[in-house]
């Protein structure tokens, strides 16, 4: 479960934190530091605020960025460092100073998870009770395989109520399954089908077994504890709020599978969450472009 995240007393003390004009989202200096890792928090501000920039940023810039967050100098230049080493940024130096820019696959990873991050949430779609069924085996001793196809398959919406077999009530997503799949070498063997739920059992027990949903809502109460108040007074509390905020909202489309209301347990959480982000993303995001614009420019312009 998710740091803090439980209701109750516990939720209601939360309440409030944010109405004062700090200059920092309500987040404590050990989540910040254990949970946020350098690496993520940096992917997190390069898809919003390098990517629709579109031009490079000074290591030094980067660096004091983090370093809001108590990253530490070391740790930044280390994941600058990994997320070139898996080719998404490219360095280019200036004498003794060093730049660094989106590379194609990179812009484009970005771009499609912005998509995602920022599209999360919005509207209801109609579902016709169709689940698309997936069934795909990996040995037991192929452990770094089987976490991949997790990994990749959940992103994909999906979920496992047993072992090999991965549904989804998104049928539109079968052509993101096979392509996972094919990646991983794994698509001659496996199988798909779409299906209604029969007589046997409950739809309302596979879904259980399949995803977690009291952790998945758990953390969206997390995230509107936490959001709900905040009233950042000036840019740099701007900035470190919208980066915040994006970066917890990147992780529910992982999370959350997105099931239908029906599927869901009543007063769920989700949608009220989504309301926030929507709400204040739009609210935030001027002036944290505008923050960040005015902290690479103190760097100087690459």
């Amino acid at each position: 479960m998710v740091e803090g995240a439980s209701r109750g007393p516990a939720r209601k003390a939360r309440a409030g934190k944010g109405t004062a004009a700090g200059t920092r989202p309500v987040v404590s200096r050990r989540r910040e530091l254990g949970d946020v890792s350098a690496r993520s928090l940096l992917m997190t501000m390069l898809g919003e605020y390098v990517l629709p920039q579109s031009r490079p940023v000074w290591t030094s810039a980067l660096v004091e960025a983090l370093a809001t967050f108590g990253v530490e100098e070391k740790s930044a230049r280390q994941a600058l460092a990994r997320t070139a080493a898996e080719g998404w940024l490219a360095s280019e130096r200036a004498g003794r100073r060093v730049c660094w820019a989106l590379t194609p696959p990179g812009r484009r990873m970005l771009t499609e998870g912005a998509q995602r991050i920022y599209d999360f949430g919005s509207g209801e779609r109609v579902w016709n009770g169709t689940w698309l069924v997936v069934l795909v085996s990996v040995p037991e001793v192929k452990r770094d395989l089987r976490h991949r196809v997790r990994t990749r398959l959940t992103w994909a919406g999906f979920g496992s109520p047993e072992p090999g077999v991965w549904i989804t009530p998104r049928a539109d997503r079968e052509t993101e399954a096979l392509g996972v799949l094919k990646e991983l070498g794994l698509a001659d063997d496996a199988m798909s089908f779409n299906a209604t739920y029969g007589a046997v059992g409950s739809e309302a027990a596979m879904v259980a077994r399949a995803w977690d949903l009291s952790e998945v809502e758990e953390r969206y109460e997390a995230f509107i504890d936490e959001f709900t108040g905040l009233r950042p007074a000036d840019g740099a509390a701007v900035l470190h709020a919208q980066t915040m905020l994006v970066h917890e909202w990147r992780r529910f489309p992982f999370l959350d599978p997105r099931l239908p209301s029906k599927l869901l347990p009543a007063g769920w959480s989700g949608a009220k969450a989504a309301e926030l982000f929507h709400t204040r993303h739009a609210e935030w995001s001027p002036r944290a472009l505008e923050r960040w614009e005015e902290l690479t420019e103190d760097h100087g312009q690459v």
